[in-house]
């Protein structure tokens, strides 16, 4: 069996495609999985470390930009279309995967084309305008949220959560020490980092010195704003791991006391998952502002606290750092909250219903711990 999927440009498209990948591998390691992408989104990188096989298509961003953007937007889908079913045929593909971002539209097309079988995977709450695009070439739209159904054919709608890799459900790291030891505090910003937030939180430093000497901080700041990052914690003297980029999240994540970052859905996902809580800062330049969406909803299930971004200092970051952390009861009363917001099992019904899909009688048991016809 040959899957191809098309996912890219952010780690909100990615990740959630990784998993999925892995379950379908978990179900059957024969399965050959080949990711659709472009050279520009962090695809290369990320796949090349998590050992999947990319193939490019000629792809560009059409929503947000200028005119002339948005017209070599349209003009590349003719071009993307025939590669798009080139690959196809050239892999004998039996499903295509769609997650969004500028690849999925003609690879959605192209199955359709050729009549074998096609799913969307959105996991924002208000889906994104590639997915709504060609959600009547799907035959089935797997959702993270409820909010994003009324832009599908209801009978093609499953909510089922967001795939996230199984490395996040492994056992919690329990030497956390929100009961008294050193604390451990990870901010990011997404797999390309935030200047903003990395902003906010080099003006509060002083105060987290201060306040909470113990503190231990992983900070992934993104490549463009590294070095700057770095300059900042050795002149306030203050030790951190400080990276650019983060590519065992899982372990990091698991034994995080506290962690500050975006809202994108794959964030908020990791996070219920591993029963983390949260300062969620959203970006407010979103298409259609799914982040505050994403983080609302954390916030109102009590998981989370919310600093928009256009009201951000590192005053306000430093001093809520501060007082979750100061305050155990209400750490550990986040944790659970977060927790319950989790759905773990989004891969594994995926996997079922694609199978179902491809008309395949697949037999998890006879693949995974099967000892004996």
């Amino acid at each position: 069996m040959t899957i191809l999927i098309a996912a890219g440009g952010t780690g909100g498209h990615l990740y959630p495609a990784v998993a999925l990948a892995r379950e379908f591998l978990r179900r059957n390691p024969s399965t050959r999985i080949i990711f659709v992408g472009t050279a520009k989104g962090i695809e290369t990188k990320v796949l090349a470390h998590e050992g999947f096989p990319l193939e490019l298509i000629t792809a560009k961003p059409v929503m947000g930009k200028g005119l002339w953007d948005v017209l070599r937007g349209l003009l590349s889908v003719p071009v993307g279309l025939w590669q798009s079913m080139q690959l196809i045929s050239r892999h004998h593909a039996d499903l295509v995967i769609g997650v969004g971002g500028y690849t999925s539209p003609t690879m959605l097309a192209a199955a359709a084309v050729k009549r074998i079988a096609r799913v969307i995977l959105e996991p924002n709450a208000y889906p994104g305008m590639a997915n709504i695009a060609v959600g009547p070439c799907a035959q089935r739209v797997f959702l993270a949220f409820d909010s994003a159904a009324d832009k599908f054919t209801k009978a093609k709608v499953r909510v089922v959560g967001t795939p996230i890799r199984q490395h996040f459900l492994d056992a919690i790291d329990q030497s956390s020490s929100v009961s008294g030891g050193r604390q451990r505090l990870l901010i990011f910003g997404g797999s390309q980092g935030a200047k903003a937030i990395n902003s906010a939180v080099i003006d509060g430093l002083a105060t987290l010195a201060q306040k909470l000497p113990r503190l231990s901080i992983t900070h992934q700041t993104g490549e463009a704003d590294h070095a700057r990052v770095v300059e900042a914690y050795r002149q306030a003297g203050v030790e951190a791991e400080v990276v650019p980029f983060l590519y065992d999240m899982p372990t990091v994540l698991r034994a995080a006391d506290l962690v500050v970052a975006r809202a994108g859905a794959m964030t908020i996902a990791e996070l219920t998952a591993c029963g983390k809580p949260a300062i969620l800062i959203p970006l407010p330049t979103a298409i259609y502002d799914h982040q505050m969406k994403n983080a609302r909803a954390m916030e109102a299930a009590g998981g989370a606290v919310v600093l928009p971004q256009p009201e951000l200092t590192g005053v306000q970051l430093a001093g809520t750092i501060t007082a979750l952390l100061q305050q155990p009861d209400r750490l550990r009363a986040m944790q659970e909250k977060s927790r319950a917001m989790s759905r773990i099992d989004a891969a594994e019904r995926i996997v079922h219903e694609c199978y179902a899909l491809m008309g395949v009688n697949h037999d998890i048991h006879r693949i995974v711990g099967a000892t004996g016809a």
